[in-house]
């Protein structure tokens, strides 16, 4: 199969691009992939080229490039990229254009859209043909009505529609009334850690992210002042870099001093990859007000670490099973956040325990198990108009399950070598 996938811009940073290299990646094994990147704004990708993934791009905003385009305004305001989209300012009559005819020029089987602008294009632009796929990296509440009215109205001329939980699926369902389109969740894909995973034997907290205030690490600080209170042995570590104004960070700074946690909360700036510094940790913090998913909780349970998170919507409570491998805490909750730290730190055996079952627990977000669901909804989409390519697509969703199934084989004879250790 012919798949092509349309993103913002595939030459920066951010999950909703690290996602799709991940599951664009496990695809390109059994099928052809391409990644078509609305903009390039620098000559390769921050997060390397997926491999086996073709990728070009649309406009080029590289000032020293022949092929530059200019500044978006240049062209005039877009008239099919939705202004409700916070990245409206970007995109343009150029873009409208070019996306346009990159569309109707398409010869793939399944054309797979990132974020609500591009799956109105989608919607608006690409021709009958191929299976037309919306997918949603937020939250359907995350939008504004705006944006929802323009979703409630020209989504209903996809396929389908993919959300990376199944509370968000419900809200597409209950909230907006899109007959004949699927609705289906489908969560994102994280590798295997190249890493040994955690013992769980250190005493530090780990926490990684985006310094920004929905994160709620002013939350996490002063809830690790009781943890202090009660274990003075053990530290946090806090990873992630904010905004250029740094606010954030300097607010965080502030309320470290404010409890005299200055030996105890380091804020470690950014570090790529994460899991050299997962394993580091013996129980992993996410207290977010809000998660479209979830990547932290996933990346640490993958290196075999478990997480106290806050029950926010809409990742959290479908990831970790609450007192099996991590603890789940009620949202914005100081001390309910203090309270679950310290039931993982205060008890070695329970702690140990939990870290191997995330690390098993985890491995049903492989990426090959995770492109086999993307597979199975293609399959149905296709099935009739395009049953020719049936055969083919159970052929690749074996081939894929056998990876997958050898990854998690993988996964459990780690934990029981570290049993026996």
């Amino acid at each position: 199969m012919r798949l092509s996938f349309l993103l913002h811009n595939a030459y920066a940073v951010g999950g909703t691009i690290r996602a799709t290299f991940t599951l664009a990646a496990a695809l390109a094994e059994r099928h052809e992939v391409e990644i078509v990147s609305v903009f390039r704004h620098r000559e390769e990708p921050a997060l390397g080229a997926p491999a086996g993934v073709g990728l070009r791009h649309l406009v080029d905003l590289r000032s020293g490039s022949p092929g530059y385009d200019g500044e978006a305004a240049e062209h005039g305001p877009a008239r099919i990229f939705p202004v409700g989209d916070s990245r409206y300012r970007q995109y343009s009559a150029l873009t409208d254009h070019r996306i346009g005819a990159h569309l109707r020029s398409l010869e793939a089987d399944v054309v797979i859209g990132t974020r609500p602008g591009l799956n109105v294009h989608l919607a608006r632009q690409a021709p009958r043909g191929p299976v037309r796929i919306g997918q949603e990296h937020l939250s359907l509440d995350a939008h504004a009505g705006r944006l929802r009215r323009e979703i409630r109205h020209r989504y209903r001329l996809l396929d389908a529609v993919t959300t990376v939980t199944e509370a968000d699926a419900r809200a597409y369902r209950t909230g907006l009334r899109l007959p004949g389109v699927r609705i289906t969740a489908i969560p994102n894909g994280v590798p295997a850690p190249t890493v040994a995973p955690a013992d769980c034997t250190g005493k530090w907290v780990v926490a990684a992210g985006r310094l920004t205030q929905v994160k709620r690490y002013d939350l996490l600080v002063r809830a690790f002042a009781g943890v202090v209170e009660v274990r003075p042995d053990w530290r946090l570590r806090i990873y992630g870099s904010g905004d250029a104004s740094g606010n954030e960070k300097d607010t965080l700074r502030a309320l470290v001093e404010e409890h005299g946690l200055h030996e105890h909360v380091l804020l470690m700036g950014s570090a790529d990859p994460l899991e050299a510094e997962w394993v580091k940790g013996s129980v992993a913090a996410v207290t977010s007000g809000r998660e479209s998913f979830g990547m932290t909780i996933v990346e640490a349970m993958r290196c075999g670490v478990p997480v106290v998170a806050t029950d926010c919507p809409h990742g959290p409570a479908e990831i970790i099973e609450d007192g099996v491998d991590g603890r789940l805490v009620r949202n914005g909750d100081v001390a309910a956040i203090t309270g679950g730290l310290l039931a993982l730190i205060q008890d070695d055996a329970l702690r140990g325990r939990a870290g191997r079952a995330a690390l098993t627990a985890s491995a049903r977000f492989d990426p090959a198990l995770v492109a086999t669901r993307h597979e199975a909804l293609f399959a149905e989409l296709a099935r009739g108009s395009r049953g020719r390519w049936h055969d083919s697509l159970h052929r690749g969703r074996g081939a894929v399950l056998a990876r997958a199934h050898a990854a998690r084989n993988l996964a459990v004879d780690v934990i029981r070598k570290g049993r026996t250790a």
